[in-house]
């Protein structure tokens, strides 16, 4: 079917134009002071709009031509709505691309509608989301290895579209006649550049994975799949050695506002750009050839790999298999911390060892979490599964706040100024005081989110949908990392939260989340049926007769390897509490030193009051003693002071004097009696 493969390559060209140009609006030029787009940013995505209504027109037929091709009829004899509602949730390609469609007419709506910095950026998330649907299914999705299959074409996509829609929203900036195209290419064209050669990393290393999971070296040749991974792998050295070209000659001309060079090469290497977008398409259009390894077995095909035997210390420690999303992101986590560190060591500023030993410890737990011998039979026993979420869910992001992170972001990013751009400081304290920080933060919100997803995950139909999608694994882990940091931000963080919570109410927030959690275990462990036991059945690992008892044992880790990370949270407040204490002891020091103390000179002043019967207001002379607003006091002289002093009951106190009868006690400290 000629058609399919046509319209797939037009919704795909419309979706990575509208990925760049929402990604200029939001990221590339700067907004006005007041939060609205600047007029660059306001064209994008005017711009935007006409490419995501081709976008949506494209998806929305590639419903039925998916079915189509699905059943090997004309799509004249599938335009009933009756028949394409019936088949639609029955073939998994045309609800993605039903999906698909529905995210175009998010992303178009918004390009008509939004007009504020902050919703831009929602809105690019929205747009990034676009290939994802579609990324899930395919050759990548299916057959042995697919789960690095998968997640390397999820990441190859994501870098491609923002390196290709990208670079065509910068040369349409660099085309305008606007009258404020030279400042607008000054801050986008730099940035870009950069952007542009992290994607370029991205897509070269991601395709190299995908293309070795899929056929073996000796296949390349003499393939038509094979002949097309190697036109697409020099298509993509070729347009590597272009952006080398770009950043040596043009990007510094176009940032002064020369954008000739920019668009010479620039037109080349988008025409470049959508050759290699059209030989993805044909890629996945085209069947793998037949390596000879055989039939995989019933465990390959459900999990993408076979497992060696039953899980023990040995194989769990041992028997790592890379993630490629969540184990690069706990490597790539660790390395901008280190260089944040560096680079606030470099000119003398202090951070302290603790916060970095946290950080470092939660990359390691997110790490193992995802790519040792958990990561492997997680998705296999339940019993691995809950362990595995009690990492993911309360020991890696309690580690991962006590870093610190934010504070060291805003420490060691330069900021934009009164008259520069903002950048990502000024992006990152934006999110930080978002109203969507402030919801989601909320002691009670946070709370019904960490607790309430474990019982609307695994008491309903989602778990059992969940287990056998790749994807829907990767997002409960995702899920668990996100829903934790929103807890124990507000409790234990360092960082600047939307709201400070006193200690007591962290304390309180703590204990009022153990007995849910408690009950989650005991109620796991007391099921009578298995929690997706027809997919763990299907399984059929030997070492798993009773996949019920497998659930016990999960339930009892969650009841009890929760009690760990609790520990460290009760520890890390009472240390908080006690550090804060100091800190609000040497605050009144410092005050008092520069201010006096002005609290004990008071009293002292009641007290004196109290044993002369002078008014409230005491007069410095005996001319205006009665008038209000003079505090200057007149100790009576002679006898009558004698028994004025005798009669004050209470003795005057002394601010870090010695006491005839006494030592000397600083002010506030507190008595053993």
């Amino acid at each position: 079917m000629v058609g399919l493969p046509a319209m797939r390559t037009v919704a795909e060209v419309c979706m990575v134009l509208t990925i760049g140009a929402v990604l200029l609006a939001a990221f590339l030029v700067p907004p006005q002071r007041s939060g609205y787009l600047d007029a660059a940013g306001y064209r994008a995505l005017r711009i935007g709009s006409w490419t995501a209504a081709g976008w949506t027109v494209a998806a929305f037929l590639m419903v039925p031509l998916s079915i189509g091709d699905a059943l090997g009829r004309p799509v004249d004899q599938l335009l009933d709505a009756a028949t394409i509602l019936d088949l639609l949730p029955r073939l998994e390609a045309a609800t993605t691309w039903a999906i698909t469609t529905l995210v175009a007419v998010l992303a178009l709506v918004g390009c008509r509608t939004v007009l504020t910095w902050g919703w831009t950026a929602v809105l690019f998330g929205i747009a990034l989301f676009g290939p994802l649907p579609v990324t899930f299914t395919g050759h990548s999705a299916t057959g042995g290895a697919h789960d690095v299959a998968t997640d390397s074409m999820v990441l190859h996509v994501l870098a491609a579209g923002l390196w290709v829609g990208g670079l065509v929203a910068v040369l349409l900036l660099a085309t305008s006649r606007a009258a404020d195209r030279v400042p607008a290419l000054a801050t986008a064209v730099p940035r870009y550049s950069r952007l542009a050669l992290a994607c370029w990393c991205v897509v070269a290393l991601t395709g190299v994975v995908n293309a070795l999971v899929r056929i073996p070296l000796t296949t390349l040749v003499g393939s038509t799949y094979g002949t097309l991974v190697l036109v697409k792998a020099g298509s993509l050295i070729v347009l590597g050695g272009l952006g080398a070209l770009h950043r040596r000659a043009s990007v510094g001309a176009a940032a002064r506002g020369e954008p000739a060079a920019l668009l010479r090469l620039g037109g080349v290497e988008v025409l470049l750009m959508l050759a290699t977008v059209g030989l993805a398409v044909a890629l996945g259009r085209t069947a793998p050839p037949d390596t000879g390894a055989g039939v995989p077995s019933r465990i390959e095909v459900l999990i993408g790999y076979d497992l060696a035997g039953p899980p023990t210390l040995a194989r769990l420690a041992l028997d790592w298999r890379f993630d490629l999303v969540l184990g690069t992101a706990a490597l790539v986590m660790a390395a901008c911390y280190l260089l944040g560190v560096r680079r606030l060591h470099r000119r003398g500023d202090r951070w302290v060892t603790g916060r970095t030993v946290a950080w470092l410890c939660g990359c390691a737990a997110l790490l193992v979490a995802t790519s040792s011998g958990l990561g492997r039979y997680g998705p296999a026993m339940f019993s691995v599964h809950m362990g595995q979420h009690m990492i993911l869910g309360m020991l890696v992001p309690i580690l991962l706040v006590l870093g610190a992170p934010v504070t060291l972001a805003l420490r060691a990013l330069p900021p934009g100024g009164r008259a520069g751009p903002p950048g990502p400081r000024e992006w990152l304290l934006a999110a930080v005081h978002s109203p969507a920080a402030r919801l989601f933060t909320h002691p009670l919100v946070a709370l019904a989110l960490f607790v309430g997803s474990y019982y609307v995950l695994y008491f309903s139909a989602l778990f059992p949908a969940a287990l056998p999608e790749h994807w829907a694994h990767k997002l409960m882990n995702v899920h668990f990392v996100l829903v934790g940091a929103l807890f124990f931000w507000p409790i234990v963080g360092i960082d600047p939260a939307p709201r400070r919570l006193p200690p007591a109410a962290r304390m309180g927030l703590v204990f009022a989340s153990v007995p849910f959690h408690a009950f989650f275990g005991v109620a796991v462990m007391g099921a009578n049926s298995a929690l997706g036991g027809d997919y763990y059945r299907s399984l059929a690992l030997p070492w798993v007769p009773d996949v019920l008892r497998d659930q016990q044992l999960g339930g009892g880790i969650a009841w009890a390897a929760g009690e760990i990370p609790l520990l460290i949270v009760v520890i890390s407040l009472l240390i908080q509490w006690s550090r804060q204490d100091e800190r609000s002891a040497k605050r009144a020091d410092r005050q008092a030193d520069v201010h006096g103390n002005a609290e004990l000179d008071a009293y002292n002043a009641m007290l004196r009051r109290l044993a002369t019967g002078e008014p409230p207001l005491v007069a410095q002379s005996e001319k205006d003693a009665h008038e209000p607003g003079h505090t200057k006091e007149v100790t009576p002289a002679g006898p009558t002071a004698d028994v004025a002093r005798s009669a004050a009951g209470p003795e005057i106190v002394s601010a870090g004097r010695r006491d005839p009868e006494g030592p000397a006690e600083a002010p506030g400290a507190a008595r053993d009696d």
